[in-house]
């Protein structure tokens, strides 16, 4: 990872400046506060990414999934009158069921991850082209908005928005206090008083500039704390519980995961269960975002996620990853996505670059993994 963390830093101040210098609405309150929601779609779908890619698998079928669901969430509250959040339910809880039986049939039959997700995509694309009936399908009806389109367009009031960073903020200071005192408890090395205490007031400032900078244009979004949520949530669970562990075990070595009792093809399905949590969520965050839902909703959004992991610092075959680094990834992709859009990068330029990117987040894993194991 060290080898990994100074190209990826200076790589995102390259970006930033690149793109402040050919613009200068780059740096506005506005765009940045734009570019804190396509982060915060882009990373959440990135996170659910993790849980399979720390299985040595992968999901081709993500993107399909979101402009699935998210079709399926406009198409009830636009023509059938459901009320919102029991539109968003009915396609989390189809997208869960979906993802599941993908991960049975893969832990099942023996199918490789690889063909039953590209199958995937082109089934559900099929299948949401149908249920919009290629037309372009509102999120609500005239002005009224509705919990769905809530998903991009709330912003949080100012009080809220620094109260929840405090809360944040703090919450962090407690965690990483206790495992400091952990690591110090079983005899393991702890970084040095000065630095720990560094790293959180940079930490503290960090989200306070956010803050500030959200502030001037309507505050935080509400995407932005659905990412802390998810964040989090994917954290604890990677890291603080036993299934966390048994991913990265089946990641690593799946026969002796197997040997060890770790029942390898029910969490396989319960993390495609997951999978398909995200994938749902992501589609509301996706077609509000968008505004409506169209047949280009989530194209090639998996690339977008996968790409985001691997420079991150997941492994494409398994048992590494972590959700700083899928942050960090997402960050640098969200950034270039937004910072192509503002300048009205021609879309076949933005291909090559989006694909360009991809090929050389799998060169640096690759390379970094041969480098690791010469150490």
């Amino acid at each position: 990872m060290r080898y990994r963390t100074l190209p990826l830093a200076a790589s995102l101040i390259a970006l930033f400046v690149a793109f402040a210098s050919a613009s200068e609405s780059f740096l506005s309150p506005r765009n940045l506060s734009m570019l804190a929601i396509e982060l915060s779609i882009t990373a959440v779908l990135a996170l659910g990414m993790l849980l399979v890619l720390l299985l040595g698998l992968i999901d081709l079928s993500a993107g399909s999934g979101v402009g699935l669901v998210g079709g399926i969430a406009s198409v009830l509250v636009f023509r059938h009158d459901l009320p919102a959040g029991l539109a968003m339910l009915i396609g989390a809880l189809t997208a869960i069921a979906v993802w599941a039986a993908m991960g049975a049939l893969i832990v099942r039959q023996k199918m490789p991850a690889f063909i039953i997700t590209l199958g995937g995509l082109l089934v559900f694309k099929g299948l949401f082209w149908l249920v919009i009936r290629n037309a372009t399908v509102p999120v609500a009806r005239g002005s009224t908005e509705n919990a769905l389109s809530m998903l991009t367009t709330y912003f949080l009031p100012r009080a809220a928005g620094f109260t929840l960073a405090a809360v944040a903020v703090t919450a962090l200071l407690l965690l990483r206090m206790r495992r400091r005192r952990a690591r110090v408890a079983h005899g393991l090395s702890v970084e040095d008083r000065e630095s720990f205490t560094l790293q959180l007031i940079v930490t503290a400032q960090a989200a306070l500039l956010l803050l500030l900078v959200l502030d001037r244009f309507r505050g935080v979004p509400v995407s932005l704390v659905i990412l802390g949520v998810a964040a989090a949530a994917i954290h604890t669970l990677t890291q603080h519980t036993p299934f966390g562990r048994y991913l990265y075990a089946i990641g690593d070595n799946p026969e002796a995961a197997r040997l060890s009792g770790i029942a390898v093809e029910k969490t396989i399905v319960v993390a495609f269960a997951m999978m398909g949590v995200v994938v749902a969520l992501t589609g509301c965050l996706q077609t509000a975002y968008a505004g409506a839902s169209t047949t280009t909703v989530g194209d090639l959004m998996e690339l977008d996620a996968i790409a985001a992991c691997v420079i991150g610092g997941t492994s494409l075959r398994g048992g590494r990853g972590s959700v700083a680094g899928v942050l960090f990834g997402a960050l640098i992709m969200a950034t270039l996505l937004n910072g192509m859009t503002l300048l009205a990068v021609p879309p076949e330029l933005k291909l090559i670059a989006r694909g360009s990117v991809l090929v050389l987040a799998v060169w640096l894993d690759v390379t970094l993994a041969r480098r690791s194991a010469r150490s």
